[in-house]
Parts: C-alpha cells; structure tokens; sequence
C-alpha cells in the first residue's frame, strides 16, 4: 500500500519543476538542486516530517514566484521609465 501523502510530493516536485524553467542560475543548476534535495528526503515515512517538508516546499514555490515577480517588474521598470539621478 503506498503512501497517502505521495501524490502530494509528487505535485510538489512537479510544480518546482515548472518553476524552475525560468530561475536565473538556469534550469539545469535547478533541476540537480531539487534532485538532491528530494533525494536526501526520500526515505523519509513519518507522516509529520513529510507535512512540514512538503509546507517548506510549498513556501519555497512561494518565494520563487515573489523572485520572478521582482524581475519581471524591475525589467518592465527599466523599459518605461527614465532612470532617477
């Protein structure tokens, strides 16, 4: 019998996946860092720890997409309008 929480992680990964595509350090240097990341966790059962470490993972989707937001908005900044001396 497998895991209830499974699905969760799995939505997790995927979703920091999807994420990744645009993160500057680019999506290979992300892509390995996620890796290890749930790899150091995989043979985590208890069903507590796996809560707080999908909530850590879910905060950290949170702070990337504050991250993208902040460039995206700086680049459209920089395009419109003329720098303050």
């Amino acid at each position: 019998m497998g895991n209830p929480l499974r699905g969760e992680v799995v939505r997790l990964y995927k979703n920091l996946l999807f994420l990744g595509r645009e993160y500057p350090k680019g999506t290979v240097y992300f892509r390995e860092r996620l890796k290890a990341a749930f790899m150091k966790n995989k043979d985590e059962t208890d069903p507590e720890k796996i809560k707080k470490l999908v909530a850590k993972g879910d905060f950290v989707i949170k702070e990337l997409e504050a991250l993208y937001f902040l460039r995206k908005y700086r680049t459209l900044k920089k395009r419109y309008y003329e720098p303050e001396e």
